[in-house]
């Protein structure tokens, strides 16, 4: 797949947001004044800007708004009121921590499990497609939530959490690849498969579809080299996971900060190799898997 830096950098920058609002939200981070703030403020900017960017991939962007007319169905609807719900939910409690208000927690959990429930139906924006074998899998959505609660953690603070999470993400990550190598092979699916036409044989493409490029090999194909795509995840594991789990180690916000930024550069690689790696069946009728 085309790896669009709209929805890279919505997917990245939204789950962090929303995952730092989960850990504000259920009080593990409990900021107070001004720094209270500040953190609400950061998680609220990181989810809005990601929702935002993710509008400049769409074929007109001033209809955006009929993304929520279809939440029986899509998940793209159900995530666009999850995040509004989130985003309305955890206004109460931003505010009592701000101002002092005293308000109940309860206003807080409730909008950190609608935060969790939006990077999931995030998750299943892409999971749910079975043209996409190597999306169409529970690591997808797993992989998702454990990106937003890494992130979230170091964006909130919780060092000694973020660092177990940084070894479970780790491991996420190792078995995303890993599974994820396999799936196109594991569905079997050919070029015969495809047209139809294996049952009286093997099928070879004689010339290709169309003598100018189209849609479908703009979007749904997209060809990244071996050696390349190797040296990014180690990249993406190596910047998401390892460092960042050193630097919190050291004392000091500058580390803190160092972490998160070393965090979220690595989660921008790994969601760019997300969409180049992802194989549509649609280059079967090209030739291209």
């Amino acid at each position: 797949m085309h790896p669009a830096p709209s929805v890279i950098l919505f997917s990245v920058l939204s789950g962090a947001g929303f995952g730092l609002l989960a850990y504000l939200g259920f009080g593990l981070a409990h900021p107070y004044g001004f720094g209270a703030f500040l953190w609400w403020g950061l998680g609220y900017c990181l989810a809005i800007i990601g929702l935002l960017a993710s509008t400049f991939h769409l074929g007109n962007p001033q209809r955006a708004w009929r993304a929520f007319s279809q939440w029986r169905s899509s998940w793209l609807s159900r995530e666009a009121w999850a995040s509004v719900a989130t985003l309305l939910l955890c206004a109460p409690m931003a505010l009592s921590d701000w101002l002092g208000l005293g308000l109940p927690r309860g206003f807080g959990v409730l909008g950190g499990v609608c935060a969790l429930i939006t990077v999931f139906t995030t998750s299943m924006i892409y999971a749910q497609i079975k043209a996409v074998p190597r999306w169409h899998h529970w690591i997808t959505p797993l992989m998702f939530l454990t990106f937003a609660l890494t992130g979230g953690a170091i964006l909130a603070g919780q060092n000694g959490l973020a660092q177990g999470l940084c070894g479970l993400l780790f491991l996420v990550m190792l078995a995303v690849y890993r599974i994820g190598d396999g799936q196109f092979a594991r569905r079997a699916q050919t070029l015969g498969s495809a047209t139809g036409l294996d049952r009286i044989g093997s099928v070879t493409v004689f010339e290709q579809a169309h003598t100018a490029g189209n849609y479908l090999l703009r979007e749904m194909i997209y060809v990244v080299g071996r050696k390349h795509a190797a040296k990014l995840r180690w990249i993406a594991v190596g910047m998401a996971t390892v460092v960042p789990a050193v630097l919190l180690l050291l004392p000091g916000i500058w580390a803190a900060g160092l972490g998160a930024v070393c965090h979220l550069i690595g989660a921008l690689a790994a969601r760019w190799l997300f969409f180049a790696e992802a194989e549509h069946v649609v280059g079967l009728y090209y030739g291209k898997r």
